[in-house]
């Protein structure tokens, strides 16, 4: 017989959490919600394991709020009951989003406070003197505050939740927690959430949780081939830019895309590649701050150090239906955490990873910790005839030929110069420095590369003959030539393609974004 799964309705919820989970559209609960909430409410430990898109915040947030809410019913004392570490301020803001948004009919009762940014103490503290309820902060962050007595968790916290436990101690942050546990009480309820369970993980087991009850859900920590289907292809370097040239200009790949490189550098030096095919692009720079993403185009390049990959798993991308590997990942912790962002909760996926013949070890390592031997691996091979696409070739070296050296460091200069202008923190220096303010304005053009404008069309005699069912060229009575034309317009970030007057739509949208 079937196992029926709790409801929300069940679980014994406030009806202002009903009501907010109601309006997220969460129908039913997923399998880590269903097995977390009722376990904190009972007042339990936990060291779960949850894939990226589980719904893993909701599954410790709705416990969290919900015990605050029946504690206010008898203690009308104001105070900090919960601590969220994270390790990224990306995650951090995003863990904020969604306990915003699960509080929304008890704003007044359960208020929320992110700390993350590495501001000033001082612009944080009157946030901290207010005491809110729940506090989101990275190790050294809630450290600070603690010691400059912003913060204090003695005699008030009763929950704490370390998000992403994984990441804590290799992002540097073993020193400061341990550091931030002597500020707390002596007994307080804890939950451990990761997508792996590491030795770091161990270690924070033993040091936070007391008895707790260990939920490793669905033994695998990616989706099934039902949801997830995983391709490799082998291809050196220039077959790289060739291939996913031809996936996203002749649109290949459907939906809303997320590629990883392995650089700063390669981030540009991609972008700049496909606007040369009239493909827009912005990038994603871990050392600019992330909101410049939502001021550029949604075509993005989302540069993490490799070892911490922070931004990928920090950013929240939603719906995302194919993730590409363009540089295949270091480890294996970094592929599960890229590939993890799509097929989240019940959508389906797909994963393609380019592999280059120094990059082969990387794919056995892989293969074998997802199943423990290379023989049945989750990694099918992408059945796609390289020797048809050879007629683009001559275009994609066209084009690297405009990606020099020097246009991919003016093209990083010119997104800093952008930053500057853009900056909050600068803006009352430039008010006070006019003249500096103009001096940057009037600098000389950056010029990150020459775009070749015929790059921009597919000339139906180049488009395969396997391919020509699938791409319909675009026939024009004022054309003598029949060509597919792409969007010339800007992909806005609510993905809304704008086209030119002579754009072509051969799907709905182009939604693509890269990471590290």
């Amino acid at each position: 017989m079937a196992h029926e799964r709790l409801q929300f309705h069940e679980m014994g919820l406030d009806d202002r959490l009903l009501k907010a989970v109601a309006d997220l559209g969460w129908s039913k609960p997923t399998l880590i919600q269903e097995k977390v909430i009722p376990l904190a409410l009972d007042g339990k430990d936990l060291l779960a394991r949850a894939r990226t898109g589980s719904g893993k915040t909701a599954s410790y947030g709705i416990p969290v709020i919900q015990r605050i809410l029946a504690s206010k019913q008898t203690v009308r004392e104001q105070d900090v009951r919960a601590l969220i570490v994270v390790p990224t301020k990306e995650l951090g803001h995003q863990v904020q989003i969604m306990m915003r948004q699960l509080t929304a009919y008890c704003s007044r009762d359960v208020r929320v406070a992110d700390i993350s940014s590495k501001v000033d103490l001082s612009t944080q503290r009157p946030i901290l003197m207010e005491k809110p309820d729940v506090v989101v902060g990275t190790p050294s962050r809630v450290l600070a505050h603690l010691n400059a007595q912003n913060l204090v968790l003695r005699s008030s916290l009763e929950m704490l939740v370390v998000d992403e436990a994984d990441l804590i101690f290799s992002f540097g942050f073993e020193s400061d927690l341990k550091n931030l546990l002597c500020h707390l009480p002596n007994i307080y309820q804890s939950f451990l959430m990761s997508a792996t369970f590491n030795e770091d993980v161990q270690s924070l087991k033993e040091l936070l949780l007391h008895n707790p009850v260990i939920l490793k859900l669905q033994g695998s920590q990616l989706p099934d081939s039902s949801q997830l289907q995983q391709y490799s292809i082998k291809c050196e370097e220039e077959d790289k830019f060739l291939l996913v040239y031809t996936l996203l200009k002749l649109c290949l790949v459907k939906g809303k895309t997320l590629l990883f490189v392995g650089t700063v550098d390669r981030c540009y030096r991609l972008k700049l590649f496909l606007e040369q095919f009239g493909i827009p692009a912005c990038v994603l720079n871990s050392e600019l701050p992330v909101h410049h993403l939502i001021q550029s185009t949604t075509l993005g390049y989302i540069q993490a150090k490799d070892k911490e990959y922070g931004v990928s798993r920090g950013v929240d991308f939603q719906n995302v239906a194919n993730v590409i590997n363009f540089d295949f990942p270091k480890t294996v912790e970094s592929y599960i955490h890229r590939v993890g962002r799509t097929a989240r909760a019940d959508n389906p996926g797909t994963a393609l990873s380019f592999v280059s013949h120094t990059e082969l070890g990387l794919l056995s390592e892989v293969e074998e910790a997802l199943t423990g031997d290379e023989t049945n691996s989750p990694l099918k091979p992408y059945e796609f005839k390289m020797e048809q696409i050879e007629g683009f070739r001559y275009r994609c070296r066209d084009a690297m030929r405009s990606v020099t050296k020097q246009a991919v460091k003016e093209a990083r200069l010119k997104e800093i110069k952008q930053e500057l202008l853009n900056s909050e923190k600068l803006k009352t220096y430039f008010e006070d420095n006019p003249r500096d303010l103009q001096l940057l304005r009037h600098d000389k053009d950056l010029h990150p590369a020459v775009v070749k404008p015929h790059l921009k069309n597919v000339p139906e005699y180049l488009i395969p003959e396997a391919l020509k069912g699938v791409v319909h060229p675009l026939t024009s009575r004022r054309r003598r030539r029949k060509e597919i034309q792409r969007p010339e317009g800007v992909i806005k970030s609510s993905f809304k393609v704008r086209f030119g007057r002579k754009g072509h739509q051969v799907f709905d949208t182009l939604q693509i974004c890269v990471i590290v």
